[in-house]
């Protein structure tokens, strides 16, 4: 594994452990929101670093699908807390 990698896992961590002293719904999804982004920027690294594009694809794909689903969850709670 390469430096690169390594820090950009230990990076990971750091949303995972301030979210776990928040208590509001909102922090923990920022939080999550921060992970899949920074978890899709891993493996596109990965991807260049190993010459596999099949790889970056899946990528592309969970930096653009996973944060448009953890938006339409944000507004589907904030619908629910107005009623």
């Amino acid at each position: 594994m390469t430096a690169t990698a390594l820090g950009m896992l230990t990076v990971l961590l750091i949303p995972i452990y301030t979210a776990s002293f928040h208590q509001g719904i909102w922090q923990k999804m920022l939080a999550f929101a921060s992970i899949a982004t920074k978890t899709s920027i891993l493996i596109l690294v990965v991807s260049v670093l190993r010459d596999d594009w099949m790889i970056g694809v899946v990528g592309v794909i969970i930096l653009s699908v996973g944060n448009a689903a953890l938006m339409l969850l944000a507004h589907l709670i904030k619908r629910m807390n107005e009623l």
